[in-house]
């Protein structure tokens, strides 16, 4: 936890909005942008918005093929952005970090290039139900071409892991890959992930975990976690869209085959043969996004600047005002865990109000929230609904800015009541 006071750390993280120019407009006269949405995609900083001209500005050229000033210095760069995603994360080895276009990429090279290669008839595909799409359809793709099958761990009311049910599933000794999100997209569950890898690992499973709405939020350890995988888009931590990671151990990357096939990554191309480039080249063909990973790289700086630590105990306070405000509202109903075991986020619904109404109410007073089933249809399903509304918080988000969210929402609820 941060070792600031509660004044100190709010009043720090207000300070960072001048960063972000962005957030002082108005999305209509005299309707200032308060914007919620944050676990659909953050805003960006001045200095990745300057990292991303910079390198347009002084340094435009492809890497990995010129010996040209130009091309060595952009090469320069792009390497110390992956560099940086090592440091990040807690890589061993920046060989061990695949740049992809986002997580859902990252989470489907996984499945093509180590699932074609090793499910079989008959092997079991373990994700839970509170995943995204992401980390479900790629799977039961994969699942329909080798014969595997892709079965759902169950959650509890409460929105956490069933544990119990977990473990009847890894005994069948069929579980071959487990899919698990760090954090609920839509229930802002922290699964105990660690633990969770742990019970994999002793039934002799991999795991992916999708780590979208924990690396921007929290400070991550790949090696502590023991992930086998771990994939995050850097959108979602105030880089560019466009840009995504791919963690993985190494010795698992090294026996996987390539994912794309073309340039930068082979060895030596023959009508006969082709070899292939080694990590991480192996799986980054063509011309990457190197302004994309410029930009996350200086995106990582601007948030360990700050600290993942601070991020994450101002975002509890924002939630747990948030959470309290919403249960005085009569008819409110909201998902997941207590505030104290959750990301700072909360889907919710009120009795008698479309999640869309909600959402284009919220609008009108210049609050951008997300509305709809979050690419979690199952997971709606399971609670018996059709969509929820979303509030999701980060670092540059006030105080004020929830108050006057959890006003605003009473206030809609008693228009569409009348």
């Amino acid at each position: 936890m941060s070792s600031l006071s509660l004044e100190q750390l709010t009043r720090q993280m207000a300070a960072y909005r001048a960063d972000f120019p962005i957030l002082a407009q108005v999305v209509r006269p005299n309707v200032p942008l308060v914007y919620l949405d944050n676990a659909a995609t953050t805003q960006k900083p001045l200095a990745v918005l300057r990292a991303v001209e910079d390198y347009y500005t002084h340094m435009n050229a492809n890497v990995h093929r010129g010996v040209h000033a130009f091309s060595e210095k952009a090469t320069a760069a792009y390497e110390a952005a992956r560099d940086a995603v090592r440091d990040f994360i807690g890589a061993a080895s920046s060989r061990e970090i695949i740049f992809t276009r986002n997580a859902t990429e990252a989470i489907n090279l996984v499945a093509y290039a180590w699932g074609l290669a090793n499910l079989r008839q008959g092997d079991h595909i373990l994700v839970s139900e509170m995943e995204h799409h992401a980390n479900i359809v790629p799977w039961q793709i994969v699942a329909q071409r080798t014969g595997a099958q892709v079965l759902p761990i169950p959650i509890t009311e409460e929105g956490q892991i069933d544990q119990a049910a977990y473990q009847q599933l890894l005994s069948s000794g069929r579980v071959r890959m487990v899919a698990l999100a760090h954090v609920s997209n839509v229930l802002g569950t922290i699964n105990p992930i660690a633990e969770l890898i742990g019970m994999a690992h002793a039934a002799e499973a991999l795991v992916m975990v999708d780590g979208a709405q924990s690396a921007p939020h929290m400070p991550i350890d790949v090696r502590a976690l023991d992930a086998d995988f771990f994939a995050f888009s850097g959108h979602k931590l105030c880089a560019p869209t466009g840009i995504g990671v791919l963690y993985g151990k190494r010795a698992l990357l090294e026996a996987m085959p390539p994912f794309l096939g073309g340039g930068s990554m082979i060895d030596r191309v023959s009508f006969t043969k082709t070899t292939y480039a080694d990590l991480p080249q192996r799986f980054e063909a063509g011309t990457p996004n190197i302004s994309g990973a410029i930009g996350l790289g200086a995106a990582i700086a601007y948030l360990r600047q700050i600290g993942l630590e601070a991020i994450h105990a101002h975002e509890q306070t924002l939630i747990q005002r948030t959470m309290a405000g919403l249960a005085e509202i009569e008819g409110v109903r909201m998902y997941g865990p207590s505030a104290d075991q959750r990301a700072g986020l909360v889907a919710f619904t009120i009795q008698g109000v479309h999640a869309h109404d909600l959402a284009a109410g919220l609008d009108q007073a210049g609050i951008a929230v997300r509305a709809g089933h979050h690419c979690a249809m199952p997971l709606h399903e399971k609670f018996g609904i059709a969509a929820s509304t979303r509030v999701s918080f980060y670092f540059y988000n006030t105080v004020e800015e929830a108050d006057h969210f959890v006003r605003t929402v009473a206030a809609v609820k008693r228009f569409f009541a009348r």
